[in-house]
């Protein structure tokens, strides 16, 4: 039983790993796709049911235990499907040049782009007295500096 649980938390890692999963995150035809793997396995029958599988709630239905490397692919195909689902709405180049511009000594431009670290250090700092919002203008400018989550602008220059 045990590794049936392998094989489907292996296909499932195939299928959150295709591109169309990544920049789309709810196509139709993937969507049907996951829900019938899923549910023939599970018994969960939507997005919000596969999130909230644990290997204790896997554990209850199936009566045997998952051993770690099967957990920890569970955790890592949930963590994939829920930055697909959060990471569909990408960040604009020119409304994070526009914080950095405005308020780039409080550092909102860095907690807009996913830096929250960096937003914090630069608010207590006033950007480093400006020095620091003045680099992220240029590097902004440039495109060196990103959204935390790695992906490109979407409108960029």
């Amino acid at each position: 039983m045990v590794k049936k649980h392998y094989a489907i938390l292996f296909a499932l890692s195939f299928l959150f790993a295709s591109p169309a999963f990544a920049v789309t995150g709810n196509s139709a035809s993937q969507q049907h796709a996951w829900q019938k793997v899923v549910k023939k396995t599970y018994g969960a029958s939507s997005v919000e049911d596969f999130l909230n599988l644990t290997p204790q709630s896997i554990e209850k239905r199936s009566g045997e235990k998952l051993d770690k490397q099967a957990v920890k692919q569970l955790k890592k195909d949930r963590k994939k499907v829920k930055k697909a689902r959060a990471g569909n709405q990408k960040k604009s180049q020119i409304a994070a040049l526009l914080l950095c511009f405005f308020v780039g000594v409080l550092g909102i431009h860095r907690f807009y782009l996913g830096y929250t670290v960096i937003g914090i250090i630069q608010l207590l700092t006033l950007g480093g007295l400006g020095i620091w919002a003045l680099i992220d203008f240029i590097r902004i400018i440039t495109g060196d500096l990103k959204p935390a989550d790695g992906s490109n602008y979407d409108p960029s220059f």
